[in-house]
């Protein structure tokens, strides 16, 4: 096969090991900067180019779009599937994974298990909103953070509506989430490729941190998940519509609730943790999957 990876940084660790894995499976693989693709868009024959050449003859394309370029990388995106070239995940899918709001509605209504979650206009009537994610603590999240960067943790009502009256007085648009308290720092992260848990860890942040992201010094173990954990995160994955995709969960009292649907989501820690070549898995599916004209939304929005 013939593979494009849209990246920025062909450098990093997750696109190392991509481009490894698929040359040791006789695949050629190319990264592209996404950001330097321009397109001719047109019905009879659509174009895409890259530093004045044109894109042509791939197989499958890997996305590898960081969420601060979502926009451009999607509509370079959505040129590939329009061409015919079958993507690793779906431009719809992934824009959908990236709308925090809207994953959280879509995984609602499939019944998937989430933290109790309030969104507002306007947080005026903070009081109200406080009490229908069941009080302080509470977990209060930029829209547009990542990585746990805009992710605060209201402990009392006092703090809680300090910082929603921040917020709302700089016009930012933020999630009110249910502090899952009993999870004491730990998240599960489940790795999905097509429809099947390849691999799975636990991180724990560092002391003091609610957060367990591992770039910002949280710790990562293999773990085994339990058969509704496993099927929490295959549901969630099923949800968005993507291929591959890494699930956040914590074990609350309730049993597991997903915080999030990466679709992008990072090999290092996920392959360190626990010994799994994951990057394979992924080649793997593309062998299994990819045909021309393949893809069920073709760039549909």
């Amino acid at each position: 096969m013939k593979i494009a990876l849209l990246t920025r940084n062909p450098k990093l660790y997750s696109h190392q090991r991509l481009m490894e894995a698929a040359k040791a499976r006789g695949h050629e693989i190319t990264p592209i900067d996404y950001l330097r693709c321009y397109m001719n868009i047109t019905s009879r024959k659509p174009e895409l180019r890259y530093m004045g050449e044109k894109l042509s003859g791939f197989d499958a394309v890997i996305p590898r779009i960081a969420a601060s370029h979502t926009f451009y990388g999607l509509a370079v995106l959505r040129q590939f599937e329009v061409m015919g070239v079958y993507p690793l995940n779906e431009s719809v899918a992934i824009g959908r994974s990236r709308d925090k709001l809207r994953s959280l509605q879509l995984l609602a209504r499939d019944g998937v298990g989430l933290p109790i979650t309030a969104f507002a206009n306007s947080y005026d009537k903070s009081d109200d909103i406080l009490q229908m994610v069941g009080g302080a603590p509470v977990v209060i999240k930029l829209l547009e953070g990542t990585q746990g960067i805009g992710v605060v943790l209201g402990e009392t009502y006092k703090s809680a509506k300090s910082v929603l009256e921040a917020f709302d007085g700089a016009d930012v648009n933020v999630l009110v989430q249910e502090f899952i308290k009993e999870s004491e720092g730990h998240d599960i992260r489940a790795f999905v490729v097509g429809r099947r848990i390849v691999a799975a860890m636990e991180r724990q942040g560092p002391a003091g941190d609610f957060r367990s992201n591992l770039h910002r010094g949280g710790k990562a173990t293999a773990i085994a998940l339990s058969p509704l954990e496993k099927t929490t995160a295959l549901k969630a994955v099923k949800s968005m519509g993507l291929n591959v995709a890494g699930v956040d969960m914590l074990r609350s009292k309730h049993g597991p609730v997903v915080m999030e649907v990466n679709s992008s989501p990072g090999l290092e820690g996920i392959e360190g943790a626990s010994n799994k070549d994951v990057a394979t898995a992924i080649v793997s599916f593309l062998e299994k999957n990819a045909r021309p004209g393949r893809t069920r939304t073709r760039g549909e929005g």
